[in-house]
Protein backbone atom coordinates (compact mmCIF):
# COMPACT_ATOMS: atom_id res chain seq x y z
CA UNK A 1 0.00 0.00 0.00
CA UNK A 2 1.48 3.71 -1.25
CA UNK A 3 0.22 6.30 1.05
CA UNK A 4 2.88 9.61 1.27
CA UNK A 5 1.14 10.95 4.33
CA UNK A 6 1.60 9.62 8.12
CA UNK A 7 -1.37 9.21 10.22
CA UNK A 8 -1.70 11.11 12.96
CA UNK A 9 -0.22 8.95 16.35
CA UNK A 10 -2.20 6.18 17.61
CA UNK A 11 -4.00 7.10 20.81
CA UNK A 12 -3.97 4.20 23.00
CA UNK A 13 -6.50 3.05 25.27
CA UNK A 14 -10.32 3.26 25.31
CA UNK A 15 -12.45 6.83 25.11
CA UNK A 16 -15.75 6.58 26.24
CA UNK A 17 -18.34 8.31 23.84
CA UNK A 18 -22.34 8.83 23.83
CA UNK A 19 -24.19 7.98 21.30
CA UNK A 20 -26.16 11.08 19.95
CA UNK A 21 -27.67 10.00 16.54
CA UNK A 22 -28.48 6.98 15.13
CA UNK A 23 -29.64 6.76 11.50
CA UNK A 24 -30.69 4.08 8.79
CA UNK A 25 -28.63 4.53 5.76
CA UNK A 26 -29.97 1.68 3.78
CA UNK A 27 -31.47 -2.04 4.46
CA UNK A 28 -27.87 -3.02 5.97
CA UNK A 29 -26.34 0.26 7.17
CA UNK A 30 -26.98 1.93 10.03
CA UNK A 31 -24.51 5.25 10.97
CA UNK A 32 -24.03 6.31 14.89
CA UNK A 33 -22.58 9.70 15.50
CA UNK A 34 -20.42 9.49 18.47
CA UNK A 35 -20.04 12.44 21.21
CA UNK A 36 -16.57 12.67 23.61
CA UNK A 37 -16.58 14.69 27.02
CA UNK A 38 -13.16 14.96 25.82
CA UNK A 39 -11.51 16.87 23.21
CA UNK A 40 -11.73 14.41 19.84
CA UNK A 41 -8.99 12.83 18.51
CA UNK A 42 -7.35 14.30 15.16
CA UNK A 43 -8.47 11.46 11.74
CA UNK A 44 -7.50 11.53 8.47
CA UNK A 45 -10.01 11.04 5.95
CA UNK A 46 -10.28 6.93 5.62
CA UNK A 47 -9.08 5.95 9.00
CA UNK A 48 -11.12 3.52 11.57
CA UNK A 49 -11.58 3.06 15.02
CA UNK A 50 -12.04 -0.17 17.17
CA UNK A 51 -15.21 -0.41 18.93
CA UNK A 52 -15.09 -2.80 22.48
CA UNK A 53 -18.87 -4.28 22.98
CA UNK A 54 -20.04 -7.25 25.22
CA UNK A 55 -19.66 -10.71 24.61
CA UNK A 56 -22.12 -13.54 24.96
CA UNK A 57 -19.94 -15.29 27.40
CA UNK A 58 -19.12 -12.15 29.93
CA UNK A 59 -15.93 -11.07 27.95
CA UNK A 60 -15.47 -8.23 24.86
CA UNK A 61 -15.48 -8.11 21.53
CA UNK A 62 -13.77 -5.78 19.54
CA UNK A 63 -14.73 -4.64 16.06
CA UNK A 64 -12.97 -1.78 13.35
CA UNK A 65 -15.43 0.49 11.71
CA UNK A 66 -14.01 3.26 9.19
CA UNK A 67 -15.11 6.86 10.17
CA UNK A 68 -17.90 8.01 7.70
CA UNK A 69 -17.94 11.72 8.51
CA UNK A 70 -16.23 14.81 8.30
CA UNK A 71 -12.60 14.62 9.42
CA UNK A 72 -12.50 18.21 10.71
CA UNK A 73 -15.76 17.96 12.71
CA UNK A 74 -14.05 18.44 16.15
CA UNK A 75 -17.25 17.71 18.53
CA UNK A 76 -18.14 14.02 16.68
CA UNK A 77 -17.48 10.76 15.01
CA UNK A 78 -19.59 9.03 12.99
CA UNK A 79 -19.29 5.16 12.12
CA UNK A 80 -21.47 3.24 9.66
CA UNK A 81 -21.92 -0.47 10.52
CA UNK A 82 -23.25 -3.13 8.08
CA UNK A 83 -25.48 -5.51 9.41
CA UNK A 84 -23.13 -8.68 8.40
CA UNK A 85 -25.32 -11.92 7.76
CA UNK A 86 -23.48 -15.44 7.70
CA UNK A 87 -19.78 -15.50 5.72
CA UNK A 88 -21.44 -16.90 2.47
CA UNK A 89 -21.17 -20.97 1.84
CA UNK A 90 -20.53 -21.08 5.82
CA UNK A 91 -24.11 -21.49 7.43
CA UNK A 92 -21.99 -23.09 10.51
CA UNK A 93 -21.05 -20.13 11.28
CA UNK A 94 -23.16 -16.91 13.01
CA UNK A 95 -23.81 -13.52 11.21
CA UNK A 96 -21.60 -10.73 12.87
CA UNK A 97 -22.26 -10.18 16.57
CA UNK A 98 -20.56 -7.01 16.80
CA UNK A 99 -22.53 -5.85 14.04
CA UNK A 100 -25.73 -7.64 15.39
CA UNK A 101 -25.14 -6.01 18.90
CA UNK A 102 -24.93 -2.33 17.60
CA UNK A 103 -27.64 -2.63 15.23
CA UNK A 104 -30.20 -4.45 17.54
CA UNK A 105 -29.17 -3.04 21.14
CA UNK A 106 -27.37 0.36 20.78
CA UNK A 107 -29.73 3.15 21.22
CA UNK A 108 -29.32 6.91 21.31
CA UNK A 109 -27.57 8.25 24.67
CA UNK A 110 -26.06 4.83 25.48
CA UNK A 111 -22.46 4.59 25.83
CA UNK A 112 -19.66 3.30 23.83
CA UNK A 113 -16.00 2.79 24.74
CA UNK A 114 -13.95 3.68 21.17
CA UNK A 115 -9.84 3.86 20.38
CA UNK A 116 -7.84 5.27 17.61
CA UNK A 117 -8.54 6.34 14.98
CA UNK A 118 -5.80 4.13 13.52
CA UNK A 119 -5.36 3.01 9.99
CA UNK A 120 -2.97 3.78 7.25
CA UNK A 121 -5.34 3.92 4.36
CA UNK A 122 -5.82 7.42 4.29
CA UNK A 123 -6.15 10.49 1.71
CA UNK A 124 -2.76 11.93 0.34
CA UNK A 125 -3.92 16.15 0.64
CA UNK A 126 -0.62 17.08 -0.38
CA UNK A 127 -1.29 15.43 -3.63
CA UNK A 128 -2.76 17.30 -6.41
CA UNK A 129 -3.10 14.29 -8.96
CA UNK A 130 -6.53 14.18 -9.87
CA UNK A 131 -8.45 11.16 -7.13
CA UNK A 132 -10.81 8.24 -8.41
CA UNK A 133 -12.47 7.09 -5.14
CA UNK A 134 -13.74 3.62 -6.27
CA UNK A 135 -16.10 1.27 -3.71
CA UNK A 136 -18.04 -1.85 -3.80
CA UNK A 137 -20.67 -2.18 -1.01
CA UNK A 138 -20.11 -0.86 2.56
CA UNK A 139 -16.22 0.22 1.29
CA UNK A 140 -18.18 3.09 0.49
CA UNK A 141 -17.98 4.32 4.12
CA UNK A 142 -14.21 5.61 4.17
CA UNK A 143 -14.83 6.93 0.78
CA UNK A 144 -18.13 9.17 1.97
CA UNK A 145 -15.38 10.31 4.75
CA UNK A 146 -12.44 11.18 1.86
CA UNK A 147 -15.23 13.00 -0.53
CA UNK A 148 -16.46 15.21 2.61
CA UNK A 149 -12.46 16.88 2.67
CA UNK A 150 -12.18 16.78 -1.22
CA UNK A 151 -15.17 18.75 -1.44
CA UNK A 152 -14.36 21.49 0.89
CA UNK A 153 -10.46 21.46 0.97
CA UNK A 154 -9.53 20.73 -2.43
CA UNK A 155 -10.51 21.48 -5.68
CA UNK A 156 -8.85 18.51 -6.94
CA UNK A 157 -10.67 16.64 -9.58
CA UNK A 158 -12.50 13.59 -7.96
CA UNK A 159 -14.50 10.52 -9.87
CA UNK A 160 -16.53 8.70 -7.48
CA UNK A 161 -16.91 5.11 -8.39
CA UNK A 162 -19.47 3.26 -6.31
CA UNK A 163 -20.62 -0.44 -7.14
CA UNK A 164 -23.50 -2.29 -4.76
CA UNK A 165 -26.38 -4.61 -5.23
CA UNK A 166 -29.35 -2.04 -5.50
CA UNK A 167 -30.58 0.55 -4.19
CA UNK A 168 -32.22 -0.57 -1.30
CA UNK A 169 -28.43 -2.21 0.11
CA UNK A 170 -27.24 1.72 -1.74
CA UNK A 171 -25.65 3.48 1.33
CA UNK A 172 -25.21 7.54 1.01
CA UNK A 173 -26.58 8.07 -2.33
CA UNK A 174 -27.99 11.30 -0.98
CA UNK A 175 -25.00 12.65 0.75
CA UNK A 176 -22.51 11.60 -2.05
CA UNK A 177 -24.40 13.65 -4.95
CA UNK A 178 -25.11 16.39 -2.63
CA UNK A 179 -21.15 17.15 -1.84
CA UNK A 180 -20.93 16.47 -5.54
CA UNK A 181 -22.88 19.49 -6.80
CA UNK A 182 -21.12 21.83 -3.74
CA UNK A 183 -18.70 22.32 -6.22
CA UNK A 184 -17.58 21.92 -9.88
CA UNK A 185 -15.23 19.03 -10.69
CA UNK A 186 -16.80 16.01 -8.79
CA UNK A 187 -18.55 13.31 -11.21
CA UNK A 188 -20.49 10.68 -9.68
CA UNK A 189 -21.08 7.10 -10.80
CA UNK A 190 -23.17 4.40 -9.57
CA UNK A 191 -23.53 0.99 -10.59
CA UNK A 192 -26.13 -1.63 -9.51
CA UNK A 193 -25.80 -5.29 -9.81
CA UNK A 194 -29.30 -5.80 -9.77
CA UNK A 195 -31.17 -3.19 -9.92
CA UNK A 196 -34.85 -2.98 -8.34
CA UNK A 197 -38.17 -2.07 -10.13
CA UNK A 198 -37.88 1.60 -8.25
CA UNK A 199 -34.35 1.52 -9.32
CA UNK A 200 -35.11 1.41 -13.05
CA UNK A 201 -38.33 3.73 -12.31
CA UNK A 202 -36.00 6.52 -10.83
CA UNK A 203 -33.00 6.37 -12.36
CA UNK A 204 -31.05 5.92 -9.44
CA UNK A 205 -27.63 4.48 -11.06
CA UNK A 206 -25.45 4.85 -14.25
CA UNK A 207 -24.46 1.48 -15.05
CA UNK A 208 -26.05 -2.10 -14.49
CA UNK A 209 -24.08 -5.28 -13.74
CA UNK A 210 -20.44 -4.93 -12.79
CA UNK A 211 -18.15 -2.44 -13.13
CA UNK A 212 -16.15 -3.14 -16.54
CA UNK A 213 -13.32 -1.62 -18.33
CA UNK A 214 -15.35 0.17 -21.33
CA UNK A 215 -17.00 1.62 -18.60
CA UNK A 216 -13.87 2.82 -16.67
CA UNK A 217 -12.65 3.98 -19.90
CA UNK A 218 -15.65 6.16 -20.74
CA UNK A 219 -15.49 7.76 -17.32
CA UNK A 220 -11.65 8.71 -16.89
CA UNK A 221 -9.10 10.73 -19.31
CA UNK A 222 -6.33 9.42 -19.64
CA UNK A 223 -4.28 11.24 -16.60
CA UNK A 224 -1.88 10.14 -13.45
CA UNK A 225 -4.82 9.09 -10.84
CA UNK A 226 -4.49 8.55 -7.04
CA UNK A 227 -7.02 5.56 -6.64
CA UNK A 228 -8.48 4.74 -3.45
CA UNK A 229 -9.93 1.22 -3.58
CA UNK A 230 -12.10 -0.63 -1.10
CA UNK A 231 -14.72 -2.95 -1.07
CA UNK A 232 -15.49 -6.98 -0.55
CA UNK A 233 -12.64 -9.26 -1.90
CA UNK A 234 -13.94 -10.42 -5.18
CA UNK A 235 -14.77 -6.74 -5.96
CA UNK A 236 -11.34 -5.71 -4.32
CA UNK A 237 -9.23 -8.67 -6.75
CA UNK A 238 -11.31 -7.80 -9.91
CA UNK A 239 -10.89 -4.18 -9.90
CA UNK A 240 -7.64 -4.01 -8.92
CA UNK A 241 -6.65 -5.90 -11.93
CA UNK A 242 -8.78 -3.70 -14.26
CA UNK A 243 -7.01 -0.77 -12.83
CA UNK A 244 -3.90 -2.36 -13.63
CA UNK A 245 -4.82 -3.39 -17.35
CA UNK A 246 -5.75 0.32 -17.64
CA UNK A 247 -2.36 1.45 -16.82
CA UNK A 248 -2.50 2.43 -13.41
CA UNK A 249 0.46 1.94 -11.76
CA UNK A 250 0.03 -0.23 -8.35
CA UNK A 251 1.97 2.38 -6.36
CA UNK A 252 -1.35 4.73 -7.03
CA UNK A 253 -3.44 2.36 -5.82
CA UNK A 254 -4.00 2.84 -1.84
CA UNK A 255 -7.21 -0.13 -0.95
CA UNK A 256 -8.67 -0.73 2.57
CA UNK A 257 -8.06 -4.65 2.87
CA UNK A 258 -7.95 -7.29 5.54
CA UNK A 259 -4.70 -9.39 3.68
CA UNK A 260 -1.58 -8.94 2.02
CA UNK A 261 -0.86 -7.55 -1.29
CA UNK A 262 0.05 -10.64 -2.73
CA UNK A 263 -4.15 -11.59 -2.68
CA UNK A 264 -4.57 -8.39 -5.16
CA UNK A 265 -1.22 -9.33 -7.13
CA UNK A 266 -1.26 -12.66 -7.38
CA UNK A 267 -1.48 -12.48 -11.18
CA UNK A 268 1.31 -10.50 -11.46
CA UNK A 269 3.87 -12.22 -9.59
CA UNK A 270 5.53 -15.35 -9.39
CA UNK A 271 3.96 -18.37 -7.40
CA UNK A 272 4.67 -17.83 -3.49
CA UNK A 273 7.29 -19.60 -1.32
CA UNK A 274 5.64 -21.95 1.29
CA UNK A 275 8.88 -23.71 2.20
CA UNK A 276 11.69 -23.05 3.25
CA UNK A 277 14.61 -23.51 0.82
CA UNK A 278 17.44 -25.96 2.13
CA UNK A 279 20.18 -24.01 2.56
CA UNK A 280 17.32 -22.51 5.49
CA UNK A 281 16.57 -25.63 6.78
CA UNK A 282 20.45 -26.27 7.16
CA UNK A 283 20.49 -23.14 9.38
CA UNK A 284 17.67 -24.58 11.90
CA UNK A 285 20.34 -24.76 14.77
CA UNK A 286 21.59 -21.50 14.30
CA UNK A 287 18.04 -20.42 14.02
CA UNK A 288 14.59 -19.82 15.66
CA UNK A 289 11.97 -21.39 13.47
CA UNK A 290 8.68 -20.39 13.24
CA UNK A 291 5.73 -23.07 12.21
CA UNK A 292 2.53 -21.73 10.86
CA UNK A 293 -0.26 -24.00 10.92
CA UNK A 294 -2.30 -25.56 9.49
CA UNK A 295 -0.51 -25.37 6.18
CA UNK A 296 3.06 -26.41 7.94
CA UNK A 297 5.02 -24.04 6.46
CA UNK A 298 8.35 -23.56 8.55
CA UNK A 299 10.46 -20.32 8.26
CA UNK A 300 13.58 -19.38 10.15
CA UNK A 301 13.55 -16.34 12.02
CA UNK A 302 14.68 -13.41 10.00
CA UNK A 303 15.93 -10.71 12.22
CA UNK A 304 15.12 -7.74 9.12
CA UNK A 305 11.11 -8.53 9.48
CA UNK A 306 9.24 -6.29 11.85
CA UNK A 307 6.81 -9.34 13.44
CA UNK A 308 5.67 -12.44 13.20
CA UNK A 309 3.22 -11.19 10.50
CA UNK A 310 5.76 -9.77 8.46
CA UNK A 311 7.31 -13.18 8.20
CA UNK A 312 4.34 -15.28 7.42
CA UNK A 313 3.77 -12.52 4.55
CA UNK A 314 7.27 -13.62 3.53
CA UNK A 315 6.47 -16.77 3.64
CA UNK A 316 3.34 -16.29 1.32
CA UNK A 317 0.46 -16.44 4.09
CA UNK A 318 -2.34 -14.46 4.16
CA UNK A 319 -3.04 -13.69 7.73
CA UNK A 320 -5.73 -11.56 8.47
CA UNK A 321 -4.61 -8.02 9.67
CA UNK A 322 -5.68 -4.56 9.72
CA UNK A 323 -4.19 -1.93 12.00
CA UNK A 324 -0.59 -3.27 12.36
CA UNK A 325 -0.29 -1.56 15.32
CA UNK A 326 -1.74 -4.12 18.20
CA UNK A 327 -4.94 -2.27 18.21
CA UNK A 328 -7.87 -4.36 16.55
CA UNK A 329 -7.00 -7.94 17.33
CA UNK A 330 -7.73 -8.65 13.58
CA UNK A 331 -4.33 -10.91 13.66
CA UNK A 332 -5.36 -12.91 16.57
CA UNK A 333 -3.77 -16.47 16.42
CA UNK A 334 -2.85 -19.50 18.35
CA UNK A 335 0.00 -19.89 19.99
CA UNK A 336 0.64 -23.92 19.97
CA UNK A 337 4.44 -24.16 21.29
CA UNK A 338 6.79 -21.92 22.32
CA UNK A 339 7.27 -18.32 23.56
CA UNK A 340 7.04 -14.55 21.97
CA UNK A 341 7.60 -11.29 22.75
CA UNK A 342 5.43 -7.69 22.31
CA UNK A 343 8.02 -5.80 21.20
CA UNK A 344 4.85 -2.66 21.35
CA UNK A 345 2.07 -3.92 23.71
CA UNK A 346 -1.50 -4.66 22.60
CA UNK A 347 -4.48 -2.66 23.25
CA UNK A 348 -6.44 -5.67 24.55
CA UNK A 349 -4.57 -8.46 25.01
CA UNK A 350 -5.92 -11.66 23.88
CA UNK A 351 -5.79 -14.82 26.55
CA UNK A 352 -6.21 -18.19 26.52
CA UNK A 353 -2.89 -18.49 24.73
CA UNK A 354 -3.80 -16.51 21.82
CA UNK A 355 -1.43 -13.79 20.93
CA UNK A 356 -1.10 -10.70 17.81
CA UNK A 357 1.22 -11.10 15.00
CA UNK A 358 1.58 -7.70 14.29
CA UNK A 359 3.46 -6.70 17.39
CA UNK A 360 5.12 -10.02 18.17
CA UNK A 361 8.61 -11.69 17.61
CA UNK A 362 9.79 -15.16 18.30
CA UNK A 363 12.15 -15.60 21.51
CA UNK A 364 11.92 -19.54 20.85
CA UNK A 365 11.19 -21.98 18.28
CA UNK A 366 7.48 -21.65 18.06
CA UNK A 367 4.42 -22.84 16.35
CA UNK A 368 1.01 -20.93 15.71
CA UNK A 369 -1.97 -21.65 14.47
CA UNK A 370 -3.65 -19.44 12.01
CA UNK A 371 -7.68 -19.89 11.79
CA UNK A 372 -9.62 -18.75 9.30
CA UNK A 373 -11.29 -15.02 9.50
CA UNK A 374 -13.98 -13.12 8.17
CA UNK A 375 -13.83 -9.33 8.19
CA UNK A 376 -16.78 -7.52 10.14
CA UNK A 377 -16.54 -3.72 9.16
Amino acid sequence: MSIHQQPPAVQKGFLTYRVVEKRRESELVTSFLLAANDPLPAFRPGQFVVVRLPGDDGGTLLRNYSLSGKARDATHLRISVKREPAPAGRPDLPAGKGSGYLHEHVRVGDLLEIAGPVGDFVLDEESRRPVVLFSGGVGITPMVSMLHSLSVDSQRRVYFVHACENGAVHAFRDEVLALAASRPGIDVHFCYRQPGPDDLGTKAFHSQGLIERPTLQALLPIDDYEVYLCGPRPFMQANWRLLRELGVDKERIHYEFFGPATVLEEDETSPVVTEVSPVREAAADEALMVQFLPSGTRMAWNPDCHSLLDLAEQAGLQPAFNCRAGLCNACRVSLRSGSVEYFEAPLDAPDNGDILLCCSRPVSAVTVEIAPSFKEN
